[in-house]
């Protein structure tokens, strides 16, 4: 059995709101059931009691990184319009929740997000208008999360219970490390180029140090694992005292 790409893309559309719902019995379990449902319905269109057996089963405890919940959609989707036992399904579910978990919040919440910060950061205090940095922001950071979203739950629906081979293959672990490089490089290029700011000017000096300061990023970033937070922070404040770009 099969559906059509209006159905699928429903169940994406849904997985937006997935958190609406979030609750500590189930955390995402009512969401995951909310985004499923497209599919449920159009399995059991001619049996109403079967459908609300099918849903009552997926409002069970399901957590997953929000932004890679759509490999597991996909991929129970899959398993669904295949028929596959409900124990089945419900092991594949326990199974995945984890990995998905952890993989996202090191390459979104870790990775993807502060560098994104970081690269605007450093082209605001280069002299880029604040507007100009925060629609960079808004448009690099979704890009990446509009497209991982996408990828996952494409992965999802077309490997179904294979999904876990395919995630392995993709080599997310080593995406989160490239991320977490070109983040301390750009952790490394922040500090010359924000003293650069406030002393009015980025003459060659500041640009030499800021070339220093990155490879060096790139070389200690992640053996001394400082907080991002916590540089964040001291940069703003810093930012604040020295009274902001382009000023003395």
């Amino acid at each position: 059995m099969n559906v059509s790409a209006w159905i699928r893309f429903r169940v994406f559309l849904r997985s937006f709101a997935i958190q609406g719902s979030w609750n500590y019995r189930t955390l995402i379990g009512n969401g995951f059931a909310f985004s499923l449902l497209p599919v449920l319905r159009s399995i059991h269109r001619d049996d109403p009691a079967a459908l609300r057996h099918a849903v009552g089963r997926h409002r069970t405890i399901f957590n997953s990184h929000p932004y890679l919940v759509g490999v597991a959609l996909g991929a129970v989707a899959r398993l669904e319009l295949e028929q596959a036992d409900a124990r089945t399904i419900d092991r594949f579910k326990a199974a995945i929740r984890g990995p998905l978990g952890s993989i996202g919040d090191g390459l979104v919440w870790a990775g993807w997000r502060p560098l994104c910060l970081i690269v605007c950061l450093v082209l605001y205090y280069s002299g880029l208008p604040w507007v100009w940095v925060a629609a960079l922001f808004l448009g690099l950071y979704n890009a990446g999360h509009l497209a991982l979203r996408i990828w996952g739950f494409e992965i999802g629906f077309r490997h179904g219970r294979d999904v876990g081979e395919r995630l392995r293959r993709a080599r997310l672990a080593n995406a989160q490390k490239a991320v977490a490089r070109v983040g301390a490089f750009g952790l490394g290029l922040l500090v010359p180029v924000l003293l650069g700011s406030a002393a009015s000017g980025l003459a060659w000096p500041w640009w030499l140090a800021a070339a220093f300061a990155a490879l060096a990023g790139i070389r200690l970033g992640n053996a001394i694992r400082l907080p991002l937070a916590v540089a964040l922070v001291v940069f703003t404040v810093a930012s604040i005292l020295l009274g902001g770009p382009g000023n003395g």
